[in-house]
Order: structure tokens, then sequence, then C-alpha cells
């Protein structure tokens, strides 16, 4: 219980209060979704990347959440197989299972349980995550429509992206930042991450409790919360990873649905209500098993 209230219950709170505030005003999210987005976020981005040392953990890091990725999407398939499902099933039980929610909820978590050198891992990841998500995920919910051309569209129009690419090379020229331009960078970067959670904290308050088809509910939240780690954990052990590092990436791929995910199955028509409902089960069910978690990794 000590760590549910000194990790776990702080984060839920910041989502709580999002929650309650548009429940209680109806708030348009996206400008602040797009001040998160175009300013926040990149901010934060770019000073983890700016003053990582990187190394060989990284190319591990990417080498892992491709694994994930791939060991996820094969299992659906199978799945579907087995089922029978339609290709659309198969690309919503996908987009709701093989893509966490590293960045608004993730990063928080390993924030309040690892530190700051667990959180500069955590938004790397987040980062990696993000880009991932925005290829595959527009593949698999807008398949033999848009699909590769979308993808490519939205990591370009990511402004992390950018972030990440003139943070790396400044370190390779080398170029020494002003002092008062870092502090800058620093005031924004710092609140990035409360918005981001307040935001999810509003988008689940958005989803409506109707229409669950369970049988698929349970499956998606069982490979999300539970399968989804124990794959990780057998891929930790594949690479030297720095046992840090190590727990960082298990505890994001326990990490539940991503609500970003919720918008390319509704704009591309990929099981929307059935993508919706997995997301929000496992952030609620996500409250137990990333506690258990925390208490096995230490």
């Amino acid at each position: 219980m000590t760590i549910f209230f000194q990790v776990v219950l702080p984060v839920i709170l910041v989502f709580f209060i999002g929650f309650i505030v548009q429940k209680w005003r109806d708030v348009d999210i996206k400008p602040i979704s797009t001040v998160a987005v175009y300013i926040l976020t990149p901010s934060l981005v770019f000073r983890t990347f700016y003053e990582a040392e990187l190394n060989l953990q990284y190319l591990y890091m990417f080498l892992f959440a491709m694994l994930l990725l791939f060991a996820l999407i094969a299992i659906n398939k199978v799945y579907a197989v087995l089922r029978g499902y339609s290709q659309a099933t198969e690309s919503g039980l996908v987009l709701s299972t093989a893509f966490m929610n590293s960045g608004n909820y993730g990063a928080p978590i390993i924030l309040f349980a690892y530190g700051n050198t667990g959180f500069a891992f955590a938004v790397s990841f987040m980062v990696l995550q993000s880009v991932i998500m925005n290829f595959f995920g527009v593949y698999y919910a807008a398949r033999g429509k848009a699909g590769v051309r979308m993808a490519i569209r939205a990591v370009m129009q990511m402004p992390a992206t950018y972030a990440v690419i003139v943070a790396l090379a400044l370190q390779a020229i080398p170029v020494e930042i002003p002092a008062n331009f870092l502090m800058t960078v620093d005031i924004i970067a710092e609140a990035a991450v409360p918005t981001v959670m307040i935001i999810l904290g509003m988008q689940l308050a958005m989803i409506k409790w109707e229409h669950f088809d369970w049988s698929k509910i349970t499956y998606g939240t069982i490979l999300r919360l539970i399968v989804s780690p124990l794959i990780a954990f057998g891929i930790t052990l594949v690479f030297p990873f720095d046992p840090l590092l190590a727990k960082v990436l298990i505890v994001s791929a326990a990490m539940p649905s991503a609500a970003t995910i919720v918008m390319y199955a509704v704009q591309f028509q990929a099981e929307p209500r059935l993508v919706t409902s997995i997301t929000l089960i496992t952030t609620l069910f996500s409250v137990v098993t990333i506690t258990v978690l925390l208490a096995i990794l230490g």
C-alpha cells in the first residue's frame, strides 16, 4: 500500500482533477492539447535529449520497442484468426493493445517511482513510442486507405520529432546553449507533465460507458496490462540493459492503452467503440496492476 500512496495515488489524483473539471465545465480540450503538443512536450523532449548521454542503451531501447510491438501484433493476429474476427476488429485490437500510454501516464508514474534519472529514460522512450504509434498506429487505423503516406506525414508533423533532431545536432557539433535560454526551456518543460496528465483525465471524462463487448475487452485488458510487461521482462533479459532502464521499460510496457490512439480509431472507423472501451478499462485496472508491478520490481 505504501507504493500506491506514494507513487500511484498522486498521479491518479491529477487525472481525477482533469476528469472532474471536464465533467463540470465541459472544456474544449483541443486548445490545451495544442499547447501541450506544440510547446510543452517539445521543450521537455529537447531538454531531455540535449542533456542525455547517448550510448548503446538507447539502441537497445529502440530494439526493445520494436520487438515488443511486433510480439503484440503477432499475438493479436493469431487471436483474430482463431476467433474468426474481421480485419477491422483485428486492427481495433492492435490499436488498443500494442500502443501504451507511456507519455501522460507512464512518465509521471516513473518520475514518482524512480526519480529524475528514470524520468529521463521515460521521456526518451515516450518520444520513441510516439513515433512508433504515429507510424504503425496510423497504418493499422487506415489499412488499405492512406496508411503509409499518412503515417509518414503524421510523424513529420510531430514537433517533438524536430526537438529531438535539434537537440542531437547541438550535441554532435557540440554547441553550448546560453544558460538563460536553457532556463526558458526548463520553465516550459516543467509544465509539460502536469498538463498532459490533466488532459488525460479530461479525455477519460469524455468516454461513454455503452456498447461494451466484454469478451474482447477482457482479452485486450489482459494483453495490455499483464502479457505486455511479461514480454517486456523477457526482452530485457536479452539485452545488457542498465538495471534502472530495464525497470522503466517494463513499467512503461504495463501502461494502459494510449488515449491518443482513440483519435485514429475514430478518424478511420477502426472499431472506435472497442478501442475506446479498452482504453477506459485498462486505465481503471492499471491502478491495481501498476501498483503490484512496482512492488515486484522494487
